[in-house]
This record gives structure tokens, sequence and C-alpha cells, in this order.
């Protein structure tokens, strides 16, 4: 744990090499990472936390104050502990808030890897309407059932992104994390879509950077950052063959050897 004025942020490390901070997405902890770092056998220093509001890591935001700023003081007080530089790895809502980490600049990164950030922004910014109205009618469905007290509501953007049926594939423990952590995530989705991801700004991030999409993830989500890997200067996409959104967990060791890959390199 990391104990700081305005609460706790969680923190765990294993290994030796190079340091890697790895951050997961919504309704998860570090945790969500140990198939990837099993993958490694130890060979890189891997650092985890847990954003806002889950595990250990207290939340500051607020339904008035959302901003995903908050998120990305947590993870930089993280990046800080290391003693860095850092590979900074980020999934889903968590490759968000690696992206603002990077905008920032406040902290030293030798690399980014990002997995499949929701960047709503850039699909409405390059005019692909049918894929943003995609994102747009999940998010607007799953709010609008929150909102009823429907409590399973999460389900259905759980299925958006990993495909129908794997809500209900998901060991019970998860299950119920997820449903617990709903009103987390519905605060989650107000950080991302209260940050306008720009072109112009995404060019401006100078480090080493790897888009990981997966080949069965929604057509939406593989628009999306392919976007994305052509905003970041020189980044490079990879395609996980056969894998969905959840990837870190279902192909861990293919995403695990893309960002060795990517490390290595540097």
């Amino acid at each position: 744990m990391i104990d700081e004025p305005r609460g706790r942020i969680d923190y765990q490390e294993d290994g030796a090499g190079p340091t890697v901070v790895l951050v997961p997405g919504s309704c998860s902890t570090g945790a969500a990472w140990k198939p990837v770092i099993a993958a490694w056998n130890g060979g890189f220093r891997a650092v985890t936390t847990s954003l806002l509001g889950y595990g250990g890591t207290v939340e500051r935001r607020t339904e008035l104050d959302p901003d995903v700023s908050h998120e990305a003081e947590i993870v930089e007080a993280v990046i800080r502990r290391t003693a860095g530089p850092v590979h900074l790895v980020g999934h889903s809502f968590g490759g968000m808030v690696a992206l603002v980490v990077a905008l920032r600049n406040r902290v030293s990164l030798s690399s980014l890897t990002i997995v499949e950030a929701p960047a709503l922004h850039l699909l409405r910014r390059e005019g692909e309407e049918e894929h943003h109205r995609a994102f747009r009618q999940m998010t607007d469905s799953y709010f609008a059932a929150f909102r009823a007290g429907e409590r399973t509501a999460i389900e259905a953007m759980i299925d958006f992104y990993g495909g129908a049926g794997t809500f209900a594939s998901w060991p019970p423990r998860v299950r119920d994390y997820a449903i617990e952590s709903t009103a987390v995530n519905i605060l989650d989705w107000a950080s991302a879509l209260g940050f306008p991801l720009e072109p112009a700004s995404l060019a401006k991030v100078e480090i080493p950077s790897l888009v990981i999409r997966g080949g069965a993830s929604p057509p939406a989500m593989r628009r999306a950052n392919e976007l994305l890997s052509q905003c970041l200067p020189g980044a490079s996409l990879a395609t996980v063959q056969g894998a969905a959104h959840f990837m870190i967990a279902t192909h861990a060791g293919e995403v695990a050897g893309a960002i060795e890959q990517h490390i290595s390199a540097r």
C-alpha cells in the first residue's frame, strides 16, 4: 500500500528486471494481471495497482467531480514509488488512464502499451459514426438499466466487450465483484467520457508506444484502437487473433509476449 493524505493506493511488485507498471481496467484489481506476469517468469519487475474505488485504493472522485486526473494522480504516485523510469501498461479504462499519464508528462516513462482503451472520442472525431453509435447505444442502455435498479445491469456492458455469454461464464465471485462495483464503473465512464482524446494532443506523446487489440473484439473497439495507434507517433499496432477485450486473462501468453517484445526493443 501507498499511504497518502487523500487515501491509500494499492501497490504490489514481483520479479526483477526492467520495471513494468500494470494498470488494470474497471471492475478489477491488480490481480487481473497475474496471468500476464506469470508468463514472464520473473523476468520483469512487475508493479500492479488498482484504480480508484477498486481493491484497497480509496475513491477520490465524486459524481460532481469525476475528472480522470484523479486516476492519473494515483498511477503517478505508484510510478514515483518505483523510482522509475517505467514501462507503463494499461488495459481498458486503465489504458485510458495510462494515456492521460503520458499526456500529463509528470513522471518518467520508457514506453507505453495500451490494451484496448475505450477511445470513443476518436471514433467521433474521425467520422466513424456507426462505430461510435455502437458504443453509445451500449452505454445508454447500460446506464438506464442501472438507474432503473437492475442488479445485473453491468452484464450488458461486459458482454458487449467480451461477446455474448462472457458475464455468465465468469466464476460467481468475479460476477459478484462486477455487480458490487457497478456504481464505480459508472463513475469510470463519466471520467472517460469527460476526457476527449484529441489527435493533436496524442501527437505530442513521444515515447515508444504499442497498441494491442483483440481480433475478436467488437468492431468499434478494434477500429478505435487502430485510430489510437495512428494518432500516437510511430506507434505499433498488434492484434491478438481470437482474443476479445478480456485478453489479459484469456490470451495472457500472447499479450505478455507482445509487451515483452515491445519493451525489449527499447
